[in-house]
């Protein structure tokens, strides 16, 4: 916080917004500058290690030049409650798009080989509801296995984080900050133990 200035009066903002509006480059820049400390004090709030703040603020910036470009000061009283929104928004929809890619790649992540020597893979093996699928001999016993394997070998709080994460048993599934939310533990903490979970099915899947 303390690399970013601080923010402009009401009197100086409302100068450089009117210079803005007639195209002074110098008076946009300068609004975006004095914002940064916003956008890096919203950045914070979603920050879970502290490689992800620098890359927030990134995002969170692109946020609030989306924002200094678009006020309308005759719509809204502040620049920096409306700012606040876009750059809200712009960390959410990352963060959206990561979690996603994270998720799918959790999926693609094998887990151990079938009887010819094959990779298995989480989404080989998840009850997708597609009926092609699910009518391979191989993958309902493969599917079969899972399960057994979760009841068996997985502690609770192991097959609890699996279930809810990959909506396996045709339930619904749940983002890591979701089920950290239900279970009333950190994010990070979900993470290690879905790897965990992961790891223990990886050494046993193919016994």
């Amino acid at each position: 916080m303390k690399t970013f200035p601080k923010p402009l009066t009401a009197e100086d903002e409302k100068y450089y917004l009117q210079r803005h509006e007639e195209g002074d480059k110098k008076a946009r820049q300068i609004l975006i500058e004095y914002n940064l400390r916003l956008v890096a004090h919203i950045a914070k709030k979603y920050q879970t290690t502290e490689d992800d703040m620098e890359e927030l603020i990134s995002i969170g910036t692109v946020g609030l030049i989306k924002a200094v470009d678009t006020f309308d000061h005759e719509k809204a009283s502040k620049l920096a409650t409306y700012a606040a929104r876009c750059v809200e928004n712009e960390i959410l929809m990352y963060m959206r798009v990561k979690k996603k890619l994270q998720r799918e790649s959790s999926y693609y992540e094998p887990i151990g080989t079938d009887k010819e020597g094959n990779e298995i893979r989480l989404l080989d093996i998840m009850e997708s509801g597609e009926p092609p699928a699910l009518e391979q001999i191989e993958l309902k016993d493969d599917t079969k296995k899972l399960y057994r394997l979760l009841e068996q070998i997985l502690p609770e709080r192991e097959r609890q984080v699996l279930v809810m994460r990959y909506g396996l048993y045709q339930g619904k599934e749940y983002t890591q900050r979701e089920i950290a939310g239900k279970l009333g533990i950190s994010r990070s903490y979900i993470s290690r133990i879905e790897k965990n979970a992961l790891h223990h099915l990886r050494e046993y899947f193919q016994d």
